[in-house]
């Protein structure tokens, strides 16, 4: 499945900015599942300075100077991208969940796409015991890893509340986890803390959805917005998975992918600094559109 995928930000500053430094994760990463096929990135005022690497997750990162005194700046990344993730296989043909975590613990691979990077705690996806124990429900001994992590993934979206007002991008796990509301970052990384509690590994994938679903089909939560969703790794043979525990679905060819990390700080796709007084205004605009399709009407 081929997409246009647009992404702009504009911050407008209550008084001139004379400075800002903006490190930019908004490139697509190709993997075994996608192919960016065209991605390019403006932004206005013109940056004095660019400097593009590789991140350690395999994410470009594009990081712009502008020290031209402006009160609007403005970010667009636009992209075409080729999702291609293969049909889903037997859930319970898959390895018991324990196999696969010794294999993790005992992998040499230290590649982005190897387990090892994404087996323990970090500061917004620490070992949380409630969180474990949560997750471990799902979990009996020797079930197949993609059956359990699938009931998991339902588990959640059934008994959380997807409510946007619930929780900030600062949230502590823990506390979104006991008021059982928040939104796709904080359900990815309850996922994921539970997860790395039973010694699994787990990426946090940050992306899109499908602004125009399928016919008869209803709106996914967080097409027209960045979306957060997990892969776990289901051992040598399944390799990485992904799980939208948002939508209570396996990721597919609906899910573009636009960086992977550890939690949702490896990912964030824009940060940095200006040097300003007074308020800011932020505006993000999201369009994801199929080429194959007819362009439709938002509902």
């Amino acid at each position: 499945m081929k997409y246009r995928l647009r992404h702009r930000t504009t911050y407008a500053y209550e008084r001139e900015v004379s400075f800002a430094r903006c490190v930019l994760r908004l490139t697509p990463r190709s993997s075994a599942t996608q192919t960016v096929l065209e991605s390019a990135i403006t932004v206005t005022p013109e940056p004095s300075a660019r400097l593009v690497r590789i991140g350690p997750f395999g994410a470009e990162i594009l990081t712009v100077t502008v020290d031209k005194p402006h009160k609007a700046l403005v970010i667009e990344a636009n992209s075409r991208i080729d999702v291609h993730v293969p049909p889903a296989g037997d859930p319970d043909a898959s390895q018991p969940w324990e196999v696969v975590r010794t294999r993790a613990l005992n992998t040499a691979d230290l590649s982005p796409d190897g387990p090892a990077s994404y087996l323990f705690p970090t500061v917004r996806t620490p070992i949380v015991p409630e969180i474990t124990e949560y997750t471990r429900q799902s979990f009996p001994p020797g079930r197949p890893i993609i059956a359990a992590a699938s009931e998991l993934n339902d588990r959640i979206n059934q008994e959380f509340k997807y409510d946007p007002g619930a929780t900030e991008v600062s949230t502590p796990v823990a506390q979104a986890f006991a008021a059982r509301h928040g939104v796709c970052q904080d359900f990815a990384q309850i996922m994921i803390c539970g997860l790395r509690g039973l010694g699994l590994p787990v990426k946090y994938v940050s992306g899109y959805l499908r602004t125009i679903p399928p016919p008869g089909q209803p709106r996914l939560e967080g097409a027209d917005a960045t979306h957060a969703w997990v892969a776990v790794w289901c051992g040598d043979a399944a390799g990485w998975v992904g799980f939208d525990p948002t939508n209570a679905i396996l990721a597919g060819n609906d899910h573009l992918v636009l960086a992977i990390g550890r939690d949702y700080a490896d990912v964030a796709p824009i940060d940095g600094v200006i040097l300003a007084s007074g308020d800011q205004t932020l505006k993000v605009e999201v369009d994801v559109i199929p080429e194959e399709e007819p362009t439709a009407a938002h509902a």
